[in-house]
């Protein structure tokens, strides 16, 4: 199996204080996605962007972080 992401959602944050909240809905909305093979890798490019992706390379069910910057 490839480690290619299934689908992915992108999160720009223009205030910080709903950071977490559209982190969450990111991350649902990736979590109704019929699949059990990936989880899901967040990766911050930027203090403002973020995207969550499904990655075999993350184990079913789990969330992991990556930081770029």
């Amino acid at each position: 199996m490839s480690s290619q992401a299934a689908e992915y959602v992108e999160v720009l944050v223009n205030d910080p204080v709903r950071l977490y909240e559209l982190l969450d809905d990111a991350e649902a909305f990736l979590r109704r996605a019929p699949q059990q093979f990936a989880g899901i890798l967040v990766t911050r490019h930027d203090p403002g962007r973020y995207t969550l992706t499904l990655s075999d390379t993350v184990p079913f069910g789990e969330t992991r972080e990556l930081v770029l910057s």
